[in-house]
């Protein structure tokens, strides 16, 4: 199998972190709790990110499956395909998102959101003229959300890639 990080013993950590690394099924929730001192400030984060933006959570979700695609992260993808499939999003749609580049087969919308999370994925910096159109369809506070949606999920990718996160069996 190679090289990675192990999952840790949640009886090997402080108390409050072990229960919520107990509760959870997931393995990224595991694999932050080795490093005890960011897990309480990521989860809180993570929740700001996932369920307590104003952004659309189907359209977050398709920069999301988008941004699992283009930085190679098949957990993230995997998990996020799930989620996208709960919201809605077609295996048309799920298709294009996982094997067009750069997507232009989603509605113009559609399109966009891939365009923001490939820019930001693989650029960094998005671009003046994708930052004006998400301003000018989300507003600030919509745009800014959706950005760091993105930031958020490709620190992700690059944590679950580099530690070796594997799917839950």
């Amino acid at each position: 199998m190679g090289i990675k990080i192990p999952l840790p013993d949640p009886n090997g950590l402080p108390e409050e972190i072990g229960k919520i690394v107990s509760a959870s099924p997931l393995n990224v929730v595991k694999m932050m709790a080795n490093a005890p001192a960011s897990f309480l400030g990521f989860q809180e984060f993570a929740a700001g990110v996932l369920y307590k933006s104003q952004f659309d959570p189907r359209k977050k979700e398709i920069a999301v499956c988008r941004i699992g695609q283009v930085t190679r992260a098949s957990y993230e993808w995997t998990h996020h395909v799930r989620v996208a499939r709960r919201l809605g999003i077609t295996e048309e749609e799920i298709t294009i998102i996982g094997s067009e580049n750069p997507v232009t087969s989603l509605d113009e919308e559609g399109n966009l959101l891939c365009r923001v999370a490939d820019e930001i994925s693989l650029e960094v910096r998005l671009s003046d003229e994708a930052l004006a159109q998400i301003l000018e369809r989300y507003g600030v506070q919509g745009a800014t959300e959706l950005i760091l949606c993105c930031s958020y999920f490709n620190m992700i990718s690059r944590f679950l890639e580099s530690t070796r996160v594997e799917l839950e069996s």
